[in-house]
């Protein structure tokens, strides 16, 4: 009989770790109008190329889709936003999916329309807020003339601003997200431990154009204490990712083209570990999320196709 237990006990675990979730890389490839491309991985070092496209951008003056980025809620559902033009737009771009292969209308969420003057919308990024069962979405726009500026041209000075949703149908009011007195873009909100978060940020001013970070006790801010620069000059498009304790931070280090990525357990102290990671070829930024073995057993079978 205890025989009998112990294989039954040992045949759940296998079982459950055998289900262990997979690391998921969105991508796109210049000049992004092809549209969604995807890499895994298991050990959130080595990724492996899915190909792509999966989704091709059909909304948006410029028909391109750049910076994907996915999240997904309790109900197991996909839900991704994107850049849809490059100059001009005053919106994102917004689809959702069950397995990332069939994906719902692509729909545009202009959610800079009350702003005449707004030059652009930049690298929307999702926040799966659990405790309040909501979305943050964060993005650069730049209105010219509303901000105190530096060495930037008045088109190029941007703020960070955000919207929060618990369906994608309705939107709160956008309201600024966070003005940390210089050109920023690319933030990534990052969950530390309850009340306790950390902000990533491209300072894009002139002539830094480099990483930092800031500390909250919301995902809404207010975030303080920035950092100096933890990545070199011309780098931006940060994602992170968390493993045993410690996050691993990936970034488009755009000036010597190609990728980076740092480890911390504090966003103090980094660790250069560029040298462990392995990513396709022509990947550009987007953000890592997880999937099931049954999504990427689908994925790795699709791609095949390609």
């Amino acid at each position: 009989m205890k025989k009998v237990l112990f294989l039954l006990l040992f045949s759940i675990v296998m079982s459950c770790t055998s289900k262990k979730d997979i690391y998921l890389f969105t991508s796109f490839r210049e000049p992004a109008t092809e549209g969604l491309y995807l890499a895994y991985s298991k050990d959130g070092y080595h990724w492996k190329d899915l190909k792509g496209p999966y989704l091709k951008p059909e909304i948006g003056a410029s028909k391109i889709m750049r910076d994907p980025s996915i999240a997904k809620g309790k109900d197991g559902i996909y839900h991704m936003v994107w850049t849809t033009d490059w100059r001009g737009g005053n919106g994102f771009g917004y689809a959702s999916s069950k397995d990332l292969i069939d994906w719902s209308e692509q729909e545009f969420i202009p959610v800079m329309s009350h702003e005449p003057d707004v030059v652009n919308v930049w690298a929307p990024e999702i926040f799966y807020e659990d405790d309040n069962d909501r979305y943050i979405i964060i993005w650069a726009s730049t209105i010219p003339f509303r901000y105190e500026k530096g060495e930037e041209d008045e088109k190029n000075n941007h703020r960070m601003y955000y919207v929060t949703t618990k369906d994608f149908k309705t939107f709160s009011e956008t309201k600024l997200f966070i003005e940390p007195g210089f050109s920023v873009i690319d933030c990534v909100i990052v969950k530390r431990a309850k009340n306790d978060y950390a902000l990533i940020v491209k300072d894009n001013t002139r002539p830094n154009r480099n990483l930092k970070v800031a500390f909250g006790k919301s995902p809404l801010g207010p975030f303080k204490n920035i950092s100096e620069p933890y990545s070199g000059f011309l780098s931006e498009g940060p994602t992170v990712l968390e493993q045993d304790g410690k996050f691993i931070i990936y970034y488009d280090n755009y000036g010597e083209k190609n990728y980076k990525a740092l480890k911390t357990s504090d966003f103090k102290s980094f660790k250069d570990i560029t040298t462990e990671i392995d990513l396709p070829e022509g990947h550009k930024h987007g953000t890592i999320t997880t999937i099931s073995e049954d999504v990427l057993e689908k994925l790795i079978q699709k791609s095949k196709e390609k």
